[in-house]
């Protein structure tokens, strides 16, 4: 993620608030550099050495190895829990759950997933390239299909969602690098494999204007929901009669 937008996105993500943040998963670690020194943050994983990569960028973070599902954490302790490109590698009803749970009244959760701008007329043509030797290829399987969970919860009724312009710079040797590397392009035999990388080239001679690199476009996309905890305190309905025990 480019620093602007970065900066974007947590400062929506993010708002006004200054109070305790939960950062979770080791993929959230950009959100743990942008946000050290301007939030008390708690920096959670469920594997050691990913939590001490998430130290190593807010150092005055508190490191915590848990789990989403089950965080060792105190009800309404953050204003917000942030986390990136990782829902889908949770439990959506014992995550959404927890989150809810920890999170103040009024606080808020944010989730970040990255995923390529196909729209843009040079990548749509490296896309139909590449399918033409794999129609599987490029299908961008982010994991974005799993906030449906989250625009269902009855924890997160209000929900804003934002998308963010992100462009990176690639150059010639970068575009073809990044094509072999690709599951489609390393199950080819060599030959379909050289041709392909070949028309990679090609397409990268054709669209770019030298010296200039190419721009390779991502959207952040960004979903902010405010916890409701009424499902979390909600009384037991019971039967007129009473609620009955069998001995």
């Amino acid at each position: 993620m480019n620093t602007s937008t970065l900066a974007d996105a947590l400062d929506w993500l993010a708002g006004d608030s200054r109070g305790p943040t939960l950062i979770l998963g080791g993929t959230a670690a950009s959100f743990a550099a942008g946000l050290r020194g301007r939030h008390r943050l708690t920096l959670v994983d469920r594997d050691r050495d990913t939590v001490s990569s998430l130290l190593r960028r807010a150092p005055s973070g508190l490191p915590l190895v848990a789990a989403a599902e089950a965080l060792p954490l105190a009800p309404c302790s953050f204003d917000r829990v942030l986390l990136a490109q990782s829902f889908h590698t949770y439990a959506p009803g014992l995550a959404l759950s927890e989150f809810a749970r920890v999170l103040r009244p009024g606080g808020r959760l944010g989730i970040a997933y990255t995923v390529r701008d196909d729209s843009v007329p040079w990548v749509k043509r490296l896309v139909a390239l590449a399918r033409r030797y794999d129609p599987e290829a490029m299908r961008g399987d982010y994991g974005t299909e799993s906030l449906q969970a989250l625009e269902d919860s009855a924890y997160f009724p209000q929900l804003q969602t934002r998308s963010f312009r992100r462009w990176v710079p690639i150059d010639r040797p970068g575009l073809v690098a990044m094509v072999e590397r690709t599951a489609s392009a390393r199950r080819l035999d060599d030959d379909a494999r050289t041709a392909l990388l070949e028309e990679v080239g090609a397409l990268y001679d054709n669209s770019a204007r030298v010296p200039e690199p190419l721009l390779l476009p991502y959207r952040v996309n960004c979903w902010l929901a405010e916890v409701d905890h009424t499902e979390l305190t909600a009384p037991l309905d019971l039967p007129d009669d009473g609620l009955h025990i069998p001995l």
